[in-house]
Order: structure tokens, then sequence, then C-alpha cells
């Protein structure tokens, strides 16, 4: 079946293809083999091994790349799998400029072992693009940029960045994992490559991990396509089929989970034991009108900090409803501590430096009655 359809919470419910065309099931099915037989000799289905493809990773790769208008989508067993794919596209002694304030699993990615391979990274401010253009070199070959960043909510220019990659001729890439296609587009605005953390929003249940590409360009859709053949780092038919049922609520899950943020970061914003909250939403938010020109929603990311980090233990124990775990993105409203959680392989002068200090928390919210998480947060920010 051709599906046409131009609205984006349309193509989320149906996918690439709808429904199986083989049986008609509407609920795509899980294509649980590891290979698949042959007619005859120099004969295939199209299917031959599933490392190389899979009908069901098939659809949730084809369905990610119409989300995000590309035009070809790649799924992975983890976001670090997809990141260590994109990697491969360069070579020793290149130079990838990094957003200085990224996910500690990312920089770990380049500081330890990357780095052994010769690739050099420059960690800049990407909210200013003047500084982006001062750090380019001769062996430039990417810009590498979170945004909205995690954990501090800073808002990079994709259509700026984007431009002057084109001038450079080097590649921009863009991980997408806190807004997701339904609030921003990053190829749209210029990108080359998009990346997520399928785990996160995407999945929104906090029960399966994945990673994802999409790219808009043939060239780097071979390359990659190459990569995640050769390595095999690829994502299973069941979890495929998790993620493909997913995104069918990504949009009613955002919708909720932003409204949610929104009433939770100007409540927080009251509380005598809050210093300061960062959420794009915000209009005093430095990124808030840059966020409103290129995406469509600010998400349900918040992080805040605390006047004094003796009670971090203490709120990270009474919380009841919001839950103390790592990772973001699912219907469960979580809590972390990036200091010494997510961003633990940053060192402790650079985390300092940047804002992600032993007084920060950070907060996905889910999709529970806000009242509920709100007196949640009171219980335990009260002293």
């Amino acid at each position: 079946m051709k599906n046409d359809c131009r609205h984006i919470e349309t193509i989320m419910v149906h996918g690439s293809k709808s429904y199986d065309e083989k049986t008609g099931a509407i609920s795509f099915p899980i294509y649980q083999s590891a290979t698949f037989r042959h007619e005859g000799l120099n004969q295939s289905t199209g299917f031959d091994y599933s490392r190389t493809s899979n009908p069901t990773r098939d659809e949730l790769e084809k369905t990610i790349a119409k989300l995000e208008g590309g035009t070809k989508g790649l799924a992975f067993s983890t976001g670090m799998a997809a990141i260590d794919n994109i990697a491969r596209l360069f070579s020793p002694k290149d130079n990838i400029i990094v957003s200085d304030d990224l996910y500690g699993g990312t920089y770990r990615l380049f500081e330890e072992i990357y780095k052994i391979y010769g690739i050099e990274t420059s960690y800049v401010d990407t909210t200013k693009v003047e500084d982006i253009e001062k750090h380019i070199n001769s062996n430039t070959r990417a810009i590498f940029i979170e945004t909205p960043s995690n954990p501090l909510m800073k808002i990079s220019d994709i259509k700026a960045i984007s431009t002057l990659g084109k001038k450079f001729g080097i590649l921009t890439i863009v991980d997408n994992t806190f807004l997701t296609p339904y609030f921003q587009k990053p190829l749209d605005l210029g990108a080359d490559i998009v990346v997520h953390s399928g785990t996160k929003f995407l999945g929104g249940h906090n029960d399966t991990l994945a990673g994802l590409i999409v790219v808009n360009r043939e060239d780097l859709a071979e390359k990659l396509s190459f990569f995640q053949n050769s390595i095999g780092a690829v994502l299973s038919p069941f979890d495929s089929w998790l993620i493909l049922r997913g995104i069918k609520t990504l949009a009613l899950r955002l919708e909720k989970q932003q409204q949610n943020a929104l009433t939770i970061a100007n409540w927080l914003k009251t509380v005598d034991v809050i210093d300061k909250v960062y959420y794009p939403g915000l209009m005093e938010h430095e990124g808030h009108k840059l966020c409103l020109e290129q995406s469509k929603g600010f998400g349900s990311m918040i992080s805040f900090t605390v006047k004094d980090s003796y009670i971090i233990p203490k709120v990270l124990e009474k919380v009841k409803i919001i839950l103390f775990a790592e990772s973001l993105g699912g219907v469960e409203s979580l809590i972390t501590y990036p200091f010494s959680q997510t961003h633990a392989a940053i060192p402790e002068e650079v985390r300092e430096k940047l804002g992600v200090t032993n007084k920060l928390l950070r907060l996905s919210v889910g999709v529970e009655n806000v009242d509920d998480l709100i007196k949640d947060l009171e219980e335990a920010l009260t002293y």
C-alpha cells in the first residue's frame, strides 16, 4: 500500500506500510527469523539474512525515514551503536566539532574510544555559531550537536549551523532524541544526518534499547548501510516491533508530557530551595525564541539546580511517583543525578565549568496526572 498521508500523526500510527501486505496484519508482524529461504540460485525474496535486512526492521527504518523527511533510515541495537556507526565515516586525524554540553556516554565514545584511533574532537558552545566557525580548520569533517542539549537544555541553531557546514563542505549531525521528528525535523533545516536514542521517546515505555539514523543523501546512505551490515549492531525484530508500537502513540504522549513539563517548570520556579530551572518552554530561557522558530514544541525534559547540594540525596530518596532511575522519555516520570550518573564520564572540572554540578537534577516528565507529580516533588523538596 502506498501511504500518501501528509500529517505526521497519521504517519506515526500507520507507519510506512500501514499493514502487512502478505497477511493483512494491522500490527506489523515480528519476523523472528535469522535467515530466509531462496526459491533457487540467484533468487531472493529481498531478504536473505537478518543482519543485512529483516522485514520488521525494514518497516521501522522506512517509518523513521518518512517521519524525519529523509531517504534512508537505519536501526541499531542502541543509540550508542548508532553514533558509533556514524563515526565510521571518519578517518584518523579528522576533526569533529561537538556540543560541549552533551550526554556523557557520547563524550566517553569520543574521548576514550575514537581518540585512540586518531579522531580529534573540539568541544564548543554550539549555541554560538561564530564560535563554531572559529574552530573549523582544514581537517574538520563534521559538526555534531544536541539540541536541546543534555542536560542543560541549550538550543543550537540547526539551520545556521547546517549552512555553515555546507559553506565549509562538512557534515552537520543532529541528535534529535529529546524532541523527535514530531517536534523538530533537522533534515528540513539543512542537517545531513539525524540520530536518535530510540530507547527514549520513540519507544516511550522504558522497555527496550534502540538507536536510529536518518539521512537524505544517497552517498551517506550507501556508506552507513555498508557499515551497519558489516559491523552488525542491528536492532532485533522484536525490538524493532516495540519501537514501531511506541511510535504509534508518540504524538499523544509528547503532547501530554510537554503539557505536564511546562506546568512543572513554572511551579519549580516558585520553590524556595530551587536556584534555577532549565526548560526551553520558559520565556526567560535563552533559547526559547530560537526553539519556537525551528521546532514546534519544547519537549518534556527539565533540569534544575537546588541551592544546597546536601538536599540532593534526600530528594532522590523521598520521591515516590517520580522514579529515581537513569534514562528518559518514557511514560513514567524519572529523575536522575547527572553529576554522578549520566555524565560521570566527563571530568569533574569540565562538568563544573559547563554547569553540570553537584546541585543539578534532571527530570524526564511522564504522562501521569500533573498534580500528583507536583505533590510528589513538593514533598521531596520540603524540609
